[in-house]
């Protein structure tokens, strides 16, 4: 059996909102085709026309071949002899960001294909499940423009998820910085605010979390809010500074009175390997698609397990990527939840329509699937209703 077609597509809802803090609103879909007409499906979170162009873009020299013609004809039971061969031959132009976004659509659609060939479940494949129910919590993105809506939207938002049977959820409390949403810039005593009325919505039996989404300049002033956050039960405290301020992470470890979370945007183990031993961040969070693929996703986890750090992985996309991240989770015992983006409390008509059979919720809690590979199906009048060319040229018109 061999790799015979590499099929991608761009997607996009028709009302996409370009002042959201919300990569939801789109989509890279890649299908990976054998010549016995078995197939597998991935996905990754970073603007979707550059990846499609990474993976059917032409190679010229050996440092710098394409994705596409490295896959034609591969085995593709071969998932992690793969991995290394796209890593190498398209280290001038990948090797980091999109490079790696672009080889974890291909290497979560691979793990798919192999648990279909076989005839198991990811899982099984990853050396068998260290849990019999994995926990999803929901993570709410408020809607609104102002502190008062931003407020009223996350009580909402977290009362509702906790009714649907949710036992945990993070707040999205980006209100400043560069990546607030809707440009919200207030203060951090609002920060306190969100927090402090939503474990009042929730009351003490309910895990917590908070995502600050970059908003502090540096390690110290962040401090100063966390602090403030301790009486609340919060379970972590979700990327407080930039991506590479390594020292600051490192500064919070040591200072902090909550953990510390990070690492949805890091691309490949060796920027986790950053990460563990000079940021000492306490729970790491790769992003199955961005990392790398299940193969990636994988040594991060051994690498958090060595150094006996929590994995919870970070997903905010389709029901694609939230079944390799269960998957993930199922085979790795010191992971304790998964990020879950309900689709009841999502603005993404993406996020809602696009997978027709995903892996069952319930009780805030996801049984150990049985279906081989990841265990979904893709909602083919979806996949045509948010094609992005059409989207586009209809938005123009």
């Amino acid at each position: 059996m061999k790799i015979a077609r590499v099929e991608t597509h761009v997607l996009l809802v028709p009302d996409y909102d370009s002042a959201a803090c919300s990569s939801a609103q789109d989509d890279i879909v890649v299908i990976i085709h054998t010549d016995e007409g078995l197939f597998g499906i991935g996905e990754t979170d970073t603007n979707p026309w550059v990846a499609q162009a990474m993976i059917h873009a032409r190679g010229t020299h050996s440092l710098g071949r394409g994705l596409e013609e490295m896959l034609l004809g591969e085995d593709p039971l071969n998932v992690e002899a793969i991995w290394e061969k796209l890593y190498v031959g398209s280290i001038m132009t990948g090797r980091r960001g999109l490079g790696i976004c672009a080889i974890g659509a291909i290497d979560m659609a691979l793990w798919d294909l192999r648990g279909k060939i076989l005839g198991l479940p990811c899982w099984q494949i990853m050396g068998g499940a260290r849990k019999t129910h994995v926990t999803a919590y929901a993570s709410l993105l408020p809607v609104g423009g102002t502190p008062e809506e931003f407020l009223s939207s996350l009580t909402a938002k977290i009362t509702e998820a906790k009714r649907l049977g949710f036992r945990a959820a993070k707040i999205e409390a980006g209100v400043k910085g560069p990546y607030s949403h809707q440009g919200l810039q207030a203060s951090d005593d609002l920060v306190v605010e969100l927090t402090a009325a939503c474990r009042k919505a929730v009351g003490p039996d309910f895990t917590l979390m908070v995502d600050a989404v970059y908003s502090w300049n540096n390690a110290k002033e962040a401090l100063r809010t966390i602090n403030r956050l301790e009486p609340y039960d919060v379970f972590f405290v979700e990327t407080p500074l930039q991506v590479d301020d390594h020292d600051g992470y490192a500064f919070l470890h040591d200072h902090s009175p909550i953990r510390i979370a990070t690492g949805e945007l890091q691309n490949s183990r060796f920027e986790f390997l950053e990460l563990l031993d000079r940021a000492k961040v306490d729970v790491v969070q790769p992003d199955v698609g961005r990392v790398g693929g299940l193969t990636e996703a994988r040594r991060v986890c051994d690498m958090a397990a060595d150094r006996g750090r929590l994995v919870v992985p970070h997903c905010w996309k389709t029901g694609i990527g939230i079944a390799a991240s269960a998957h993930l989770c199922f085979a790795n015992a010191h992971c304790p939840y998964i990020e879950f983006l309900p689709s009841a409390l999502s603005e993404s008509a993406l996020r809602r329509d696009l997978v027709r059979e995903e892996l069952e919720l319930v009780d805030g809690q996801i049984a150990l699937p049985h279906k081989p590979g990841l265990g979904i199906e893709l909602n083919m009048d979806a996949m045509e209703r948010f094609r992005a060319d059409r989207v586009v040229t209809e938005f123009a018109d």
